[in-house]
């Protein structure tokens, strides 16, 4: 026989539920640290919280926080009841910006420039969340490069890009937020004879036959410096191309390699249609991240396509 047979209070206790105001104290207290401070924050006076941090221990049946010379600090139960408040104060708000974006009838056009890389998993995922929540709203994507897209964005033809912003970008007008920084592989087509080697080296790369993004681009120059800078000459034997469509029939039908990020090779291999080489490249690329005008307001559809990027950001990276 369990406690709560004979114990009706232990059995209410259970199925009362936190108030709202007392989830914000917990969260105030577990800020500060402090009784005096989460009371002024919460806007009530020192005895009030006191007592209201009394009524939930009470409620529980277990001390949430330890009362220290200065200062409180949170037991093990105390953790992990800030953690899911933490949670469901999270998921209230979500619900109130579903429910604004429903009054808001999330019709009309958003248009979002993005690169290469996060067009094959981010933007697909995001814009798939999006269209569950909104289906009226017609979302258009153009891929490019960061230049194009930039360019772009600063004319009003988009609402907001996923690309990156060069290091002499010392642009006022534009807002820019991490996402995620890019590494980059080689890929070949499955088969290769080059992927069954454990030894591979820079050497064998310089000597190989390439596809690569034409002179100008920050992967080709980061590529290029990739062999400079142990002296060794860069790769003669390549061809120049940006579509992927041509990359890839390409790839497939000769034993060319190509240097993409490891994202971009990642849906690739999920696909049989590529393979990565078993080599790690010394070739990182900048990061990319949103870039949105200062000057510009979102529309609603805009802010809901933009939360799910961020959020599927943040599973991806």
């Amino acid at each position: 026989m369990n406690d709560h047979d004979h114990d009706p209070d232990a059995a209410r206790r259970t199925r009362t539920k936190l108030k709202t105001r007392q989830m914000f104290l917990l969260l105030a207290l577990d800020e500060a640290r402090n009784l005096h401070q989460a009371a002024k924050e919460t806007h009530m006076s020192q005895p009030a919280a006191s007592k209201m941090l009394k009524d939930i221990e009470e409620l529980f049946g277990v001390p949430f926080f330890d009362r220290l010379p200065r200062g409180v600090r949170p037991t093990l139960y105390g953790e992990t009841m800030i953690r899911h408040v933490r949670m469901a104060l999270t998921n209230l708000s979500q619900g109130q910006d579903s429910i604004a974006t429903l009054q808001a009838g999330l019709s009309g056009q958003v248009d979002i420039g993005v690169i290469i890389t996060p067009s094959t998993t981010l933007v697909p995922q995001a814009i798939a969340r999006t269209k569950q929540e909104a289906p009226r709203l017609c979302i258009g994507v153009e891929v490019g490069t960061s230049n194009e897209l930039v360019a772009r964005l600063k004319r009003g033809q988009l609402d907001f890009l996923i690309a990156r912003i060069r290091e002499q970008e010392d642009d006022l007008d534009l807002l820019y937020e991490d996402l995620s920084e890019e590494t980059a592989c080689a890929v070949a087509r499955v088969g290769h004879p080059l992927l069954a080697r454990s030894d591979l080296s820079l050497n064998d790369l310089a000597a190989a036959s390439w596809i690569l993004s034409p002179r100008g681009s920050i992967l080709r120059h980061r590529f290029d410096m990739m062999f400079r800078r142990i002296e060794l000459e860069t790769p003669a034997n390549v061809v120049e191309a940006t579509a992927i469509s041509v990359i890839t029939s390409l790839l497939q039908q000769t034993d060319f390699l190509h240097v993409m990020p490891l994202e971009v090779a990642r849906y690739y291999v999920r696909c049989s249609e590529l393979a990565i080489l078993p080599i790690e490249l010394p070739c990182k690329m900048d990061s990319f991240g949103v870039i949105m005008r200062r000057d510009q307001l979102l529309s609603p559809g805009a802010k809901l396509l933009l939360q799910h990027v961020r959020t599927i950001a943040a599973e991806i990276y």
